[in-house]
């Protein structure tokens, strides 16, 4: 087995930890729903199984980097483009969603240019050398 270039691998890292980050949510909407008192118990229940299932793409995606697949990409940087208007409308709430939205938008811009970096796309067969065969 190849060792696979760092690029490649911090990306894995990043999008798997969105991915955690979205289960977590996920499951403690889902928690809160069924257990809690919320003041909508149908839209917290469905909101966590929503993030629950919106937690897979990076998940699958990160899995599929970490192993050097090149299909993986595409669902990196799809994650990565639905991260940023969350960010934004974290950052446009304000107050202690400050840091969350500085924190996402940092980690998508981070893993775009992971994943086009020449070395990651190489070793995910997309680099130049692979189109000319």
């Amino acid at each position: 087995m190849s060792k696979k270039p760092s690029p490649l691998t911090a990306a894995a890292v990043l999008t798997a930890l969105e991915g955690l980050a979205l289960a977590g949510l996920g499951v403690y909407m889902l928690f809160v729903g069924l257990a809690g008192h919320p003041d909508s118990p149908q839209q917290a229940e469905t909101g966590g199984v929503t993030l629950l299932a919106l937690a897979a793409l990076p998940l699958v995606a990160a899995h599929g980097l970490r192993k050097g697949r090149r299909w993986s990409r595409g669902p990196a940087l799809i994650t990565q483009l639905m991260a940023l208007p969350v960010a934004w409308t974290l950052w446009s709430t304000g107050g202690a969603m400050t840091a969350a939205a500085v924190a996402l938008a940092l980690a998508a811009v981070a893993v775009v240019a992971l994943l086009v970096n020449p070395t990651a796309t190489e070793a995910l067969g997309i680099g130049p050398a692979d189109r000319a065969r």
